[in-house]
C-alpha cells in the first residue's frame, strides 16, 4: 500500500491524467528536481487543461480552474482561463461561482476585455438572493473595479449598504472605497448612509464606514465640514472602546479592537486639522487614552502613535503636546529598533510645532547616534543637527564631533557640511568657531564641501585678534596630519600671512612652539614633495613659501633653492607659478616686499540672521564642455538636469549649445607691478578688469588670483574691489526666501554684473536637493557657478553667483526655477522675477 502511494505521489509527468488533484500537481511540481522539470510538469499540465476546456468538461473546469491559478502563482501563464472564470461565474453552483470570482480577482485587470463582460455577472449577483453570493460579487467588486464598473454598479453597491445584513454592509463599505477612488463624482450617493452606518453595533460595519468616510475626507477636504458633526459620535466610540471591559471577540493583547481606536484616531486628526472646536470636543479624551493605554505590547504603542500623531496634527492644548512629545521620548528607551526608528522620524516632523518639549530628549536623541542599526544611526544625525541652538551648540557640537570620529563613510559628507553651518550660525565667540572648524578638518578633511576652505579663511583673516593663536593651532595641526588636504591649505595659507606669528611668545594661555624659521619651511617643503599632497594643496605650499620670504628675511635664499626646484615641473600650473616667483627674485627683487605684503581684510556683507557670510565664488571664464552645455540654460555644472526651461520670458531662450553664452572679457593687465615681464604694453590710463580669463597667468596669479578651475573662491574675492551692492527679494514662499545683491562695480565698462543669489530656510526642517534654476531672454547671456552646497538647515542659508551680461542695457528680467525636498514632500515652484533695479540697466 506504501509502494502505491509513492508511485501516485512521484508519478511520471507525461502519464498524468487529465483530472489530476491540485493536491496531486501540487506535489508532482514539487518533486521537480530542477528548474526545467518543473517547467516540463506544468507545460505538460496546461496542455492537458487546454484540451479539457476545448472539451467543454463542466465538471472539470473548477479543478482546471483551481490548477490554473497555482500555476500564474508561480509565474506562468494562465491568461487561457480567463474565459473559463466567466463561466464558472455563470453557474448556479456556489462552489463554481466561488471559484469563478476568486480566478477573475487574480487573472484579470482593467486591461482584459473580459473585464467587461464579467459587469453584467456581478449586477446579477449583487441583486442574489444568498448573502453568501451577494458578498462573493462584492469581494470581487472591490478587487477589480474600475471606472466603468463603477459607475455601472454603484446602485446595486448603494443598496446593500441599507441591507440589515452586517456581512453585506462591511464589504458593501469597501467596495464603496474603490468607488469613489475610482469616480470621485460618486461620492455624493453615499455621504447620507455614512451616519447609519458609524452608528451600527456591528464593528466590522463601525470600522469599514469610518475607512469610507476618511477616504472620502481625503479626496474632497470640503466634505470635511459636513463630517465634523460626527465628532461627539467619535468620541463616545472611542470612549467606550478604551473604558470597555475584556471582550474576547475583539480583544488583542488586551487592547479593545486596536484595529477600530486607530482608524476613529485617524479620522479625528482629519476632522480636528485646523478647527478650533472639533479640536477642543476631543481633547480630554486624547489625553486619556494617552495615559492609559498599554504600552508593554505592540498594539499599545500602535494606538498610541496614532495618538502621538492625531494631537499634533490638531489645535491641541500646549500640555498635551508635552505629553505627545513624551510618548515619543519613552519610544526611543524601547528595546524594538522599529519603534525607535518610528519615534525619531515623528520627532523630528513634531519639533518645529513644540522645539521645547523635543528639547527635553536631547540625551536620548544623542544615545541613537551609537545604534548599531544604520536607519536609525541616520534619523537620529538628522535630528541631532535639527535640535541644536545657540544655547546648546557647545555640548551638542562635542557629541556630533565625536560621531564624526567613528561614523560610517557614507555620513561623513552630510555631517562635516551640517557641522559647518550651525558652527557658523551659533557659534558663541570667533574662537570656539575657528576651533571647531580645524576640528572637522583634522578629522574629515576630505569630506567637506568646496567652500569650507575659503570660508575658514575669510574667518581667520576679519580675526584679527587670533591670527597668532590660529597660525600656531594651524602649523601644530599640519606637523601631525599630513592626508587632510583642506586643513594643509588653510594651514599654508595662514602659514604665508602669519608666518611671523609663529614665532611670537607673547601668548595668553598657551605656551609658545618654540619652532625656529627653518622649522617652517621645512613643513612647508614637506607639503611639496609629499606624494599625498594634491596640486591645489601644492600650489597654496608654493605660494606660502614665496611671502615667507618677506616674512623670513634670513631664508629667502633657502626658499629660493626650493622654488627654482618647480621651475621645470610636469605641473604646468606649478611649473607658470616658479617662474613667475622666480622672475621676482632676479628681475623685480626691489618690489618683492610690496608686491607680497598681507592680503587686506575681506570685505564681507552680513545678514540679519547669519554670523558669518559664506564666501563669494569665483566668476571662472574657462569651463569644461560638460559645464558649458550647463551655462546655456543658466544651470550650474554640478546640475544633471535634462529639461530646459521654457520660452515663458516672450522672446525666448536659447536652445544650442552656442546660444546665450560668450566667453568673458580678457583682462587687460597695465602698467607698474602688472608689467613685471617686460611683455606688456605700459598704459597707465587703463584700469585692470577684475575677471580674467583663464590662461592669461602674470603675477597677478601670485596671490591665488588666476581664473583658472583651481582658483580658490577667498582669493577670487579679492579681484572685485569695492562692491556695489544692491538686493531684492526675488522669491518668498513656505520658509524659502531667494535674496539677490548685485555687484555693479565693472556694469558701465563691460555691460556685465555678478547677482550673489542667497536662499534662506526660515523653516523647523531642513531643505534637501535643493536645486536653483535661472533663464533670461536671448540678448543677455547667463553663466552661473556650483552653489555652496545642497542642503539648507533650519535658519541657515546657501549662496550661489551669477554673471549677467546687458550688452543693449533691456529692462533685466529672470526666469527661476526652485525645487527641494522637506520632510519627505518634493516642492518645485517656478516664477518670474521683475523688480530688478533700474541701475542695472539704466547707466
Amino acid at each position: 500500500m506504501a509502494v502505491i502511494k509513492f508511485c501516485s505521489i512521484f508519478r511520471v509527468p507525461n502519464k498524468m491524467p487529465a483530472n489530476v488533484k491540485l493536491r496531486d500537481l501540487i506535489r508532482s511540481i514539487r518533486a521537480a528536481r530542477t528548474a526545467a522539470d518543473e517547467r516540463d510538469v506544468i507545460s505538460k499540465e496546461c496542455a492537458l487543461i487546454r484540451t479539457s476546456f476545448r472539451e467543454e468538461d463542466n465538471d472539470a473546469r473548477s479543478r482546471n480552474v483551481a490548477k490554473l491559478l497555482y500555476i500564474h502563482m508561480l509565474g506562468f501563464p494562465a491568461h487561457f482561463g480567463q474565459l473559463e472564470c466567466l463561466k464558472l461565474i455563470s453557474s448556479q453552483k456556489f462552489n463554481d461561482k466561488r471559484m469563478g470570482y476568486l480566478g477573475a480577482m487574480m487573472l484579470l485587470d482593467e486591461k482584459q476585455d473580459v473585464h467587461l463582460l464579467i459587469t453584467n455577472c456581478l449586477k446579477n449577483d449583487l441583486n442574489h438572493s444568498s448573502h453568501y453570493v451577494q458578498g462573493l460579487a462584492l469581494c470581487t467588486l472591490g478587487s477589480i473595479c474600475s471606472q466603468e464598473m463603477s459607475r455601472d454598479l454603484a446602485g446595486e453597491v448603494e443598496k446593500l449598504l441599507k441591507t440589515g445584513n452586517c456581512y453585506i454592509k462591511k464589504k458593501a463599505c469597501l467596495c464603496a472605497v474603490r468607488i469613489i477612488r475610482k469616480v470621485p463624482e460618486l461620492m455624493e450617493m453615499y455621504i447620507p448612509i455614512t451616519r447609519s452606518l458609524m452608528s451600527d453595533n456591528n464593528h466590522g460595519v463601525q470600522l469599514t464606514s469610518i475607512v469610507l468616510i476618511s477616504e472620502m475626507c481625503v479626496l474632497n477636504p470640503d466634505v470635511t465640514t459636513h463630517f465634523r458633526r460626527f465628532v461627539p459620535n467619535l468620541v463616545r466610540l472611542l470612549k467606550s472602546l478604551t473604558q470597555s471591559g475584556y471582550s474576547p471577540e475583539h480583544d488583542v493583547n488586551g487592547i479593545s479592537d486596536p484595529f477600530l481606536q486607530v482608524h476613529i484616531l485617524r479620522l479625528l486628526r482629519i476632522l480636528g486639522h485646523k478647527d478650533s472646536d472639533a479640536s477642543e470636543s476631543m481633547n480630554d479624551l486624547l489625553a486619556q487614552v494617552a495615559t492609559n493605554t498599554e504600552t508593554t505590547k505592540n498594539v499599545g504603542n500602535a494606538v498610541l502613535y496614532e495618538t502621538v500623531l492625531t494631537i499634533m496634527d490638531i489645535k491641541s492644548e500646549s500640555g498635551l503636546r508635552v505629553l505627545a512629545v513624551n510618548i515619543l521620548g519613552r519610544f526611543l528607551l524601547n528595546n524594538d529598533k522599529n519603534i525607535r526608528y518610528v519615534a525619531l522620524n515623528t520627532l523630528l516632523k513634531t519639533l518645529q510645532m513644540d522645539s521645547n518639549a523635543v528639547q527635553r530628549h536631547r540625551t536620548t536623541v544623542l544615545e541613537c547616534l551609537k545604534d548599531p542599526d544604520i536607519s536609525i544611526r541616520r534619523r537620529a544625525i538628522e535630528l541631532s543637527f535639527a535640535l541644536v541652538n545657540s544655547s546648546n551648540i557647545r555640548s551638542m557640537m562635542k557629541e556630533l564631533l565625536s560621531f564624526l570620529e567613528t561614523c560610517d563613510v557614507e555620513f561623513k559628507q552630510y555631517t562635516t557640511s551640517n557641522i559647518i553651518s550651525v558652527a557658523e550660525k551659533y557659534a558663541p565667540n570667533k574662537r570656539w568657531h575657528i576651533d571647531t572648524v580645524l576640528k572637522v578638518l583634522t578629522l574629515a578633511s576630505q569630506f567637506v564641501q568646496d567652500d569650507a576652505v575659503s570660508n575658514l579663511i575669510m574667518l581667520i583673516s576679519n580675526t584679527s585678534t587670533l591670527h597668532t593663536y590660529t597660525v600656531q593651532q594651524l602649523f601644530k595641526s599640519i606637523q601631525e596630519e599630513r592626508s587632510q588636504a583642506a586643513l594643509l591649505q588653510v594651514g599654508a595659507w595662514c602659514i604665508g600671512e602669519f608666518g611671523e606669528l609663529l614665532l611670537s611668545t607673547d601668548l595668553e594661555e598657551d605656551e609658545p612652539l618654540n619652532v625656529t624659521e627653518s622649522d617652517v619651511i621645512n613643513v612647508l617643503s614637506g607639503i611639496l614633495n609629499s606624494v599625498f599632497s594634491s596640486r591645489v594643496t601644492k600650489e597654496y605650499a608654493l605660494t606660502a613659501l614665496m611671502k615667507l620670504t618677506t616674512r623670513f628675511a634670513t631664508c629667502a635664499d633657502q626658499i629660493q633653492y626650493i622654488i627654482n626646484n618647480y621651475t621645470t615641473s610636469t605641473d604646468i600650473e606649478l611649473q607658470q607659478r616658479s617662474v613667475e616667483y622666480d622672475a621676482v627674485f632676479r628681475k623685480y627683487d626691489h618690489l618683492r616686499i610690496g608686491l607680497l605684503e598681507r592680503i587686506p581684510l575681506f570685505k564681507t556683507e552680513k545678514t540679519s540672521n547669519e554670523n558669518t557670510i559664506p564666501a563669494v565664488a569665483a566668476v571662472n571664464g574657462n569651463v569644461t564642455p560638460t559645464e558649458k552645455r550647463s551655462m546655456n540654460l543658466g544651470v550650474s555644472s554640478h546640475q544633471n538636469e535634462s529639461d530646459s526651461l521654457l520660452d515663458l520670458l516672450g522672446d525666448g531662450l536659447p536652445t544650442s549649445p552656442s546660444a546665450g553664452v560668450t566667453p568673458l572679457p580678457q583682462n587687460q593687465f597695465s602698467g607698474g607691478l602688472m608689467d613685471l615681464l617686460g611683455d606688456i604694453n605700459v598704459t597707465p590710463s587703463v584700469q585692470s578688469t577684475p575677471i580674467a580669463q583663464s590662461g592669461n597667468y602674470d603675477l597677478t596669479d601670485l596671490l591665488g588670483m588666476g581664473m583658472n578651475s583651481n582658483a580658490s573662491p577667498v582669493t577670487t574675492h579679492l579681484a572685485r574691489n569695492v562692491l556695489d551692492v544692491l538686493s531684492i527679494t526675488a522669491y518668498e514662499k513656505n520658509g524659502l526666501a531667494i535674496i539677490f545683491s548685485f555687484n555693479t562695480t565693472q556694469l558701465k565698462a563691460t555691460d556685465s554684473f555678478i547677482v550673489t543669489m542667497v536662499a534662506k530656510n526660515s523653516n523647523a526642517a531642513s531643505l534637501s536637493n535643493f536645486l536653483f534654476q535661472a533663464a533670461v531672454p536671448k540678448t543677455f547671456q547667463l553663466q552661473m557657478q556650483p552653489p555652496s552646497g545642497n542642503v539648507i538647515l533650519p535658519g541657515g542659508s546657501i549662496t550661489q553667483d551669477m554673471l549677467v551680461t546687458n550688452p543693449n542695457r533691456d529692462v533685466v528680467k529672470m526666469l527661476l526655477r526652485i525645487s527641494y525636498v522637506i520632510n519627505g514632500q518634493t516642492v518645485q515652484e517656478q516664477t518670474q522675477a521683475n523688480n530688478f533695479p533700474n541701475a542695472l540697466h539704466d547707466y
